[in-house]
Parts: structure tokens; C-alpha cells; sequence
């Protein structure tokens, strides 16, 4: 079956008479689906902003540059990227609850590694592993809400937005606290709650299966992995991540030059096997659908922004007052506690202004809190510039997720999910790198310049790329109708 007829038969969610389908009536409820999956993301998004404020004093104990430390983050975030796709691609045959589990474990497994690390490269071991248990359980909690029908999905992910934005923003104080209290260890163990909270969650597993797609209801993808498109699409992102920091790490030419090379050839045959392999680790129908790839890059250069920047303000706002980690933390609160406005706006912003219009706005406020952050030598403007990128970051996690599943055909939904989320987490990969990167050669302030180019450019693609068939979401059930005009 033809693309274009795909698209046709299976976007069409209102009828020619003009009234909409009717929406599953057992279906759990936005705002409850919500809560219970923002509680699950909690420790996966601690997990990034808390280990930002604890750098320097892992930097000290391990004896490594603080710029070297950026891969602590980075790594993180690249297996996560990574993950997101094999993740997209399993959930074809089992339920969000089962791959849920399994993100579960590996992201405790991963973190206590880290955690007892003697050195910088196990440490990083470990959050490799723990970011793709990470990845696993973030498309495990999208692909619970995103399965949700209309108003209800904008309410559950604006819910989830919120709770990990400000997760990864109140991660700084729980990081400096613990950092303080207990030592950097303790903090690269904290993801290991996620295990208690995924019991406190077992209630809800019957609501977690029942919103996922059943299996009648995707496509002929049940086949074998690709794992040649896999391995070709990891090759390209680690490269990237690599290069980026190759400087700060003191990287040899030799192997920067063989790092380059092996990222060139994964890009080039990674272009092939879209070509050649329709139903690939990454379809070809998905990403030429009208719009996926400018959702993704869009996404991707505000979470580079925003994570460039939490990698950045801890460290800022030390040097700058003289305090500690734990000052930084405390500093950093009201920054993540606007992410709760982020989230609950969301639904109603997008109700007057299509997805497309919101991201730009996102992206924007992007922007202009990088350069606040490059600009200001008092803390009180770095918190300021860093609660800007939260709001973009919280934002656009929300509406560009949201707007995933109308960009591809039903049966795609999973895995555009994964690519999507794949692409947001390798712009939070491709922030801390470039940032620490460019710091080795350029003045800070002129690294962070360099960076609001980004989501500078996500901004430009937001209102120059839209599809032209935007649509906004479709009328909640619960709300009151109004008279026609």
C-alpha cells in the first residue's frame, strides 16, 4: 500500500458528516494516566540535571579535566537517544507495561555501576547502561499517553513534560544535597529508585497495557530487528557525540580522525539501507512524512539548549557566588519549578495556536536563555536564562511528542515515537558536548553564544518548514460544547 494511501485511511479521525469519532470509553483518563507515568520518568530525569551540579567534585576525586566530565552526561543521554528506537521497534510486540519493566532494570543495573566506579571510563560504562534503560522507559511512558485520543494525550503529556522537566531541574538540589551529604556516589545511584516506584506503579499496569496499541492493530514491521540499520544509526550518533567533545578530552588526532571517518561511512550507509530497506530499523515512510523530520530537529536543538545549559549553570553559579553544589541546587529551584507552568499551559496554548506556532515560541524562549546565560556574570540572571531553556524544554517535550502520531500513519506510530524521541535525545547528547567542547577553545560565554544557534535554528525551521495540513487536537469529550458561529 501506497504512503499517500496510508496517510488517507488512516489520519482521517473525523467523519464527512463533521462530527467526531467517538472516543474508547475505557480508556484511563489523561490527567490519571498522567500522574502515574510522570512518577515513573522522575528518577530517568534526576538522573540528567542532579550529576550536572556533582562534575566538579567528580572531575576532583577521579583526577580528570572537568570538561571530560561531560561525557558522565553525554553518555547518558547518547544510549538514551539510542534506545528509544530499539525500544519504538519492540513495543510491535510487547506491551508498554513489559518494556517498561525491562527499562526498569537496566536503568537500576547501569546506575549502580556507575555508582561504584573507580574510574572515569567505568562510571561512564555505567551510564551507558543506565541511559538505555532510560530510553526503553521514556518510549514505554509516550507510547502509554500517546495512545491516548485527543485533549486527553495533550493533558497526560503535559503532565509528563512537567514532572521530568522539573526532575532534571530540581536534580541540581537534589544533587548538591546529596553531593554534600553523602558524596558524589550516592548521586549516580539515585536513578536506582526508579525500582520502588515502578511497585508503587503496579496497580496501574492493567492501564499501562490497555492504552498501548494491541498488536492487530500495527503494521507488518513484526519482523526480525534491523540490526544493520541500528548499528549504522548508533555509529553516526556516538561519532557525533565523540567529535564534539573531542578536544576537552584530549582526544589523539589519530583516533579523532578514525572516529570522523567511522561516523562518515555509518551516515553514508545509513542513507543506503533507508533506500534499500522500506521496512528498516528507520522506515523510509516515516521519516519523509510531511513534517516528522523538521518535529525532530525542531525538538532536538531545544534539548541541546537546554541540557548545554544545566551542564553549564551549576557551574557558573558557583564560581560566581562561591558556594557549593548545594547553593547551586538551592538557586536552581525556581528555574525547574516553572516547568510546572510549562506543563500545565500546554493544553490550553494549544488549543488557540497550532503545535507548530507553540514550538516556535518554545524555541525562541530557547534562545534567549542561552544567551541570558552567556551574558550574565550574577547568578540571579543565570536562573533566570536557565528557567527560560526549562520552559522551552518542558514545552516542547509536550507538543512535539503530541503532534508525533498525526505526522504518520497509525501503524508507524511506535515507531515514529521511538525516531522522534531518539532525535530530542541526541540534541540533549549533542548541548553538554558542544558546550564542553567549544570551552577548550573559546571563552565560556562564546561556547554558550554558539550554542543558542541551535535552537536559533529550530526556530527558523518551526515557521519556515510547517506542513501546510496542521491540525489542532481533537475536542475533549468532557469539555463544554460551544455554539457554532
Amino acid at each position: 500500500m501506497s504512503q499517500r494511501t496510508r496517510q488517507v485511511t488512516t489520519k482521517q479521525t473525523i467523519p464527512p458528516g463533521g462530527r467526531p469519532a467517538p472516543e474508547r470509553t475505557d480508556a484511563p483518563s489523561g490527567r490519571r494516566l498522567g500522574l502515574t507515568l510522570g512518577m515513573l520518568v522522575l528518577p530517568m530525569y534526576v538522573a540528567l540535571g542532579a550529576p550536572s551540579v556533582a562534575l566538579p567534585a567528580i572531575g576532583r576525586a577521579l583526577g580528570v579535566p572537568f570538561g571530560a566530565t561531560a561525557w558522565i552526561l553525554a553518555a547518558w543521554s547518547l544510549t538514551s537517544a539510542l534506545a528509544m528506537p530499539v525500544a519504538g521497534r519492540l513495543l510491535v510486540r510487547y506491551n508498554p507495561f513489559q518494556v517498561l519493566v525491562a527499562g526498569v532494570v537496566a536503568l537500576a543495573a547501569g546506575s549502580v555501576l556507575a555508582a561504584a566506579g573507580p574510574t572515569l571510563s567505568v562510571v561512564i560504562v555505567g551510564r551507558l547502561i543506565g541511559g538505555a534503560g532510560a530510553g526503553a522507559t521514556v518510549i514505554a511512558v509516550f507510547a502509554a499517553a500517546t495512545a491516548l485520543p485527543g485533549r486527553q494525550r495533550i493533558r497526560s503529556l503535559g503532565i509528563i513534560a512537567a514532572a521530568s522537566a522539573t526532575a532534571s531541574g530540581c536534580g541540581t538540589l537534589l544533587g548538591g544535597a546529596v553531593t554534600a551529604w553523602l558524596g558524589w556516589r550516592a548521586v549516580l545511584a539515585i536513578p536506582v529508585l526508579a525500582l520502588p516506584l515502578l511497585l508503587a506503579a503496579w496497580p496501574s499496569r492493567h492501564a499501562l497495557t490497555r492504552s498501548g496499541s494491541s498488536n492487530g492493530e500495527r503494521n507488518g514491521s513484526t519482523g526480525r530487528l534491523d540490526i544493520v540499520g541500528a548499528a549504522l544509526l548508533s555509529v553516526s550518533a556516538g561519532s557525533l557525540i565523540t567529535l564534539l567533545q573531542a578536544h576537552s578530552v584530549g582526544l589523539p588526532v589519530s583516533v579523532t580522525l578514525a572516529v570522523a571517518a567511522a561516523g562518515a561511512l555509518a551516515a553514508v550507509g545509513l542513507r543506503w539501507r533507508v533506500r534499500s530497506t522500506p521496512d528498516g530499523f528507520v522506515p523510509r515512510r516515516v521519516i519523509a512524512s510531511r513534517g516528522f523530520l523538521a518535529a525532530g530537529l525542531i525538538g532536538g536543538t531545544v534539548f541541546a539548549g537546554y541540557y548545554g545549559v544545566l551542564f553549564r549553570a551549576p557551574y557558573l553559579i558557583e564560581q560566581a557566588t562561591g558556594g557549593g553544589p548545594l547553593e547551586a541546587g538551592v538557586l536552581l529551584v525556581p528555574a525547574a519549578a516553572l516547568s510546572l507552568v510549562a506543563g500545565r499551559l500546554v493544553p490550553t496554548v494549544t488549543d488557540r495556536f497550532t503545535g507548530w506556532q507553540v514550538s516556535a515560541g518554545l524555541a525562541a524562549l530557547t534562545v534567549i536563555g542561552v544567551l541570558v546565560v552567556a551574558i550574565s556574570t550574577g547568578p540571579i540572571l543565570i536562573v533566570l536564562g536557565t528557567a527560560l531553556t526549562v520552559c522551552g524544554f518542558a514545552g516542547a517535550q509536550a507538543v512535539l511528542v503530541g503532534l508525533a502520531p498525526d505526522l504518520v500513519a497509525a501503524d508507524d506510530r511506535d515507531t515514529a515515537q521511538g525516531l522522534l524521541n531518539f532525535m530530542n535525545a541526541l540534541g540533549g547528547g549533542i548541548g553538554p558536548a558542544a558546550v564542553a567542547g567549544l570551552s577548550g577553545i573559546v571563552p565560556v560565554p562564546v561556547a554558550l553564544a554558539v550554542l543558542a544557534a541551535l535552537p536559533l535554528a529550530g526556530l527558523v525551521l518551526s515557521l519556515t518548514r510547517r506542513p501546510a495540513a496542521d491540525r489542532h487536537p481533537e475536542p475533549d469529550p468532557d469539555a463544554t460544547p460551544k455554539s457554532p458561529r
